[in-house]
């Protein structure tokens, strides 16, 4: 009897409404189009099933539903999409299931009925835990609805709990870093996410600092942030296994990791973004035009581009190098016939002899100052 071996993929679904717009963020959400929301629901379905027509011979490891605020619709909504996906993916039976979600749109019933239908993760936007920070950002909620969030979820039967969180605000203290990372721990989630807040073009931050308005704390206090984060969560459990996550033992976001391990994914809903078969594709943006688009039985596609087997490698090491881990040199070779350690041997002795880099028999990494300088890294394997 043959078995067949499935491709492994992942699934990532779009909801781009949010409630109010945050202003650092530069993400394809909307605020103002909730009035879409039931055609974008259809418009979703009909894609996944008509992306389950397409593509044969593949199991769904992991889906991850992101935004924009996926729980600004109904449970019974997402339980639909979800069912959808049932009915036309094969997927695992360990399948990690993601909903994002946004502390003020939270509700104790949407929680039971997800997880009931096998929703097994929330990520939750906490962002910063004192009011100034959070009302400067422009987030809808509050430090308190931060922790009934966690409680509601725990109430629901979840115990895998991610929570996002932000350093290098706009008059931020270390002090204030600190009392944020000491509340992650205190709601005890299996997962963090620490992101460096970086000014994003077209965001209103982005007009703020142009004119002067945005006092952000020095590029060398901002490290002293990141560092205080890695010691601080390492020292009550958390494993460092990527650049900007942290999570307990057997907690990894595994559809994250197919991102930086360069593994192919599908994405579904506009902007979604693809990597499938050696190519790379992104839906239109705005979701009015992609409603349009599927109910014409049209592609949304805005643009697809092949991936040369060079591009491949480099953007398998550029991501790669974000996990803690670094580059596997058995899996390198595996996917490429090729062995890094040839291919890039001067790049690899120069960053190991600046302190860059670190190897042995079975990596490639960062080292903690290579995490400081990663793009510098990464300059050094484009030539």
């Amino acid at each position: 009897m043959t078995v067949k071996i499935m491709k492994r993929i992942g699934l990532y679904i779009h909801f781009p409404f949010c409630k109010k717009k945050c202003m650092y963020c530069d993400f394809p959400s909307y605020e103002n189009m909730e009035y879409l929301m039931p055609n974008y629901l259809e418009a979703l379905k009909k894609d996944i099933k008509r992306w389950g027509s397409l593509i044969d011979g593949v199991s769904v490891q992991s889906i991850f539903m992101g935004g924009g605020t996926p729980t600004l619709f109904k449970s019974g909504e997402i339980i639909d999409v979800l069912e959808c996906c049932a009915a036309s993916w094969v997927l695992e039976k360990d399948i990690e299931v993601s909903v994002e979600a946004n502390p003020g749109t939270l509700k104790p019933a949407v929680l039971k009925n997800i997880r009931q239908a096998g929703v097994n993760r929330i990520s939750i936007g906490m962002q910063a835990w004192q009011q100034h920070h959070l009302q400067y950002l422009g987030r809808i909620h509050n430090s308190r609805d931060i922790v009934e969030s966690v409680e509601w979820c725990r109430e629901a039967g979840f115990d895998n709990v991610n929570l996002d969180v932000i350093f290098g605000l706009p008059r931020q203290t270390a002090e204030e870093w600190l009392e944020t990372l000491k509340k992650v721990v205190e709601l005890d989630v299996e997962h963090v996410s620490t992101y460096s807040l970086k000014v994003e073009e077209g965001t209103p931050f982005s007009v703020m600092l142009k004119q002067g308005k945005l006092p952000l704390p020095s590029e060398e206090v901002e490290r002293e942030m990141y560092h205080q984060a890695i010691a601080f969560l390492k020292s009550y459990g958390y494993n460092h296994y990527e650049i900007s996550n942290f999570a307990k033992t057997g907690k990894q976001c595994r559809h994250n990791l197919i991102y930086w391990h360069n593994r192919e994914y599908i994405g579904i809903g506009s902007s979604a973004h693809s990597y499938w078969n050696r190519y790379r594709f992104a839906n239109v943006a705005d979701p009015r035009l992609y409603i349009q688009k599927i109910q014409a039985d049209e592609t949304p596609l805005q643009f697809k581009e092949s991936i040369s087997k060079e591009d491949e490698i480099f953007e398998t090491i550029m991501l790669g190098l974000r996990l803690i881990e670094g580059v596997n040199k058995k899996s390198f070779f595996a996917r490429f016939g090729e062995e890094i350690d040839v291919l890039y041997r001067d790049a690899i002795d120069r960053l190991k002899a600046e302190g860059l880099l670190a190897e042995d028999q079975q990596s490639i990494r960062l080292t903690e100052r290579g995490l400081d300088l990663q793009n510098m890294v990464l300059l050094s394997f484009m030539s």
